[in-house]
């Protein structure tokens, strides 16, 4: 039974995460024979300011890129 975590920063639309869920689950059907009714996928949405990147918060280094 895989078990797939996916975290993302907030922001992503119903829709896209419907196609994260159906685009994993038909990968691991098609490289690994599971079935999708054994498939689970939880999809974890951080806040920008809880999550770092390049040694600073994410928030912090889109704002620095704007810049």
């Amino acid at each position: 039974m895989p078990y797939v975590n996916i975290q993302i920063t907030k922001g992503a639309e119903r829709h896209q995460k419907a196609e994260i869920v159906a685009g994993v689950t038909s990968l691991l059907v098609g490289i690994l024979g599971k079935k999708p009714e054994h498939i689970h996928i939880v999809l974890q949405e951080i806040e920008e300011e809880d999550w770092g990147y390049a040694g600073l918060l994410t928030d912090d280094w889109k704002r620095s890129q704007i810049e």
